[in-house]
């Protein structure tokens, strides 16, 4: 996301070019003394060690929610959450919907307090903490909800995004490659996290398994989050909370935010359902599991790759070539899914396609400031994620409702007739919808 103390600084770097000197005369100014200098961007010790430590926090903080489908699983088939197991799905989007949506007020609170940034990023690991030690007590699903849902975001949006800001100073030129390898963090988690998650699920339960990465989170992130610091210095003087906001009166910002918000009512889905969708099969927990995980490994390499294209070709062509490919990828081999093999297909190819679209955000960033120079990154980063987590939530209870009755079944066939062929062509639906961006562009309206 950029800088959401840019926020403090946000409109002082443009996408692909340096910032502006008279942008930057105040800190040029302080260049010149001997005892005071930036660190450099797009390369060097600072801005790796910087890129290193968002790489890592982002998997800790992202691939768990983005692994729920494995506690969907066990959820809905151990007690004392498998004799009502409605609402289930709405714990995992919850947690991803509201990291997303926080954005927004995140990024006001740091217009008005440019300091909050850095000084609030201490308190997200802690609150994730006490968020899975208090769901590991919980009985009913509405506490699951409240702790590994809503408290768990609230921390994780507390760490993560002063990172995700201040990685627009740390990154110009190559920003689209800095936020890939960033947003690859979920990926490579996503491959350790369903397996780690469904051992310990197995061998200790629930409430074990919650509190293990209660500890886990703490030890590992607490020493990383000193690196998440900003590059530029930051003013003392707070903006208008007005400052930068010309995109919004722009048909290239609500396009490209009507894309991602269509595409994320039916981007989670596959991750959430997946193992469910396996057992329905005959398959065990473990393959679920693994299933999850190569839709994450195929997310890696997807998020680094779009994030170079982002750098080298307009964003509507990358949106275009993530959308079909995960629209092709559900219908073809998700609704024609009957064994393991063409799951394994699924999985692979939805990986790569739709785990790339997150990427595309470093090149809306850049189409809207081209647009509006002015743009304050931070607030736009903000909308940005605000769009996707409206979808992340909503597909909660929409994918619940889709699957009430197992539609379709036993009046199609493979997988369109296994009770989950709606869920099946609404995800594919949403994900060719995500495209509306290239299709204003030929228009003309981007």
């Amino acid at each position: 996301m950029s800088s959401l103390s840019g926020i403090a600084l946000g409109d002082l770097s443009i996408e692909g070019d340096e910032p502006r000197d008279s942008q930057l005369h105040d800190f040029d100014s302080l260049n010149d003394r001997p005892e005071f200098s930036l660190p450099q961007a797009d390369g060097g010790k600072d801005a790796w060690l910087f890129l290193a430590a968002c790489f890592i926090v982002e998997a800790l903080v992202w691939g768990f929610p983005f692994s729920f489908g494995v506690f969907q699983e066990y959820y809905s088939t151990h007690e004392p959450f498998s004799s009502n197991p409605s609402g289930i799905a709405v714990i995992g989007t919850t947690a991803t919907g509201i990291m997303y949506m926080i954005g927004v007020p995140l990024s006001a609170a740091y217009n008005r307090w440019p300091r909050f940034a850095n000084r609030s990023k201490w308190a997200g690991v802690p609150i994730m903490a006490i968020s899975l030690i208090a769901a590991s007590f919980a009985n009913e699903i509405r506490y699951l909800i409240l702790t590994q849902g809503v408290m768990y975001a609230v921390g994780g949006a507390a760490v993560y995004c002063p990172a995700l800001i201040f990685l627009d100073e740390w990154f110009i030129r190559r920003k689209g490659f800095a936020y890939g390898v960033m947003w690859a963090g979920t990926g490579v988690a996503g491959l350790v996290i369903p397996f780690l998650m469904n051992f310990l699920l197995e061998q200790y339960g629930f409430r074990t398994t919650l509190r293990i990465w209660a500890v886990t989170l703490v030890l590992l992130s607490s020493p990383l989050v000193y690196f998440l610091r900003p590059r530029l210095p930051t003013p003392s003087v707070s903006r208008s909370p007005r400052h930068g906001l010309g995109f919004l009166r722009t048909s290239t910002f609500w396009l490209l935010l009507m894309g991602l918000a269509i595409e994320s009512l039916g981007y989670f889905i596959p991750s959430i359902y997946l193992p469910t969708f396996a057992r329905s099969l005959g398959l065990s927990p473990s393959i679920g599991s693994m299933l999850v995980a190569l839709v994450n490994a195929a997310g890696v390499i997807s998020t680094v790759v779009m994030g170079l294209l982002i750098d080298h070709f307009h964003v509507t062509t990358v949106i275009l070539l993530s959308s079909v490919g995960a629209a092709t990828s559900v219908f073809l081999f998700w609704g024609l899914s009957d064994a393991l093999p063409v799951l394994c297909m699924f999985s692979i190819l939805y990986g790569f396609f739709a785990g790339g679209f997150v990427s595309t955000n470093a090149g809306v960033i850049k189409v809207v400031k081209q647009r509006d120079e002015r743009t304050d990154v931070g607030t736009l980063i903000g909308c940005i994620s605000a769009g996707r987590g409206v979808g992340a939530v909503l597909s909660g209870p929409l994918s619940e409702s889709l699957l009430r009755g197992n539609p379709w079944s036993g009046e199609a066939g493979l997988g369109y007739g296994s009770g989950f062929g709606s869920l099946i062509v609404f995800t594919g639906v949403t994900a060719a919808m995500g495209a509306v961006g290239f299709l204003g562009r030929r228009l003309g309206w981007v």
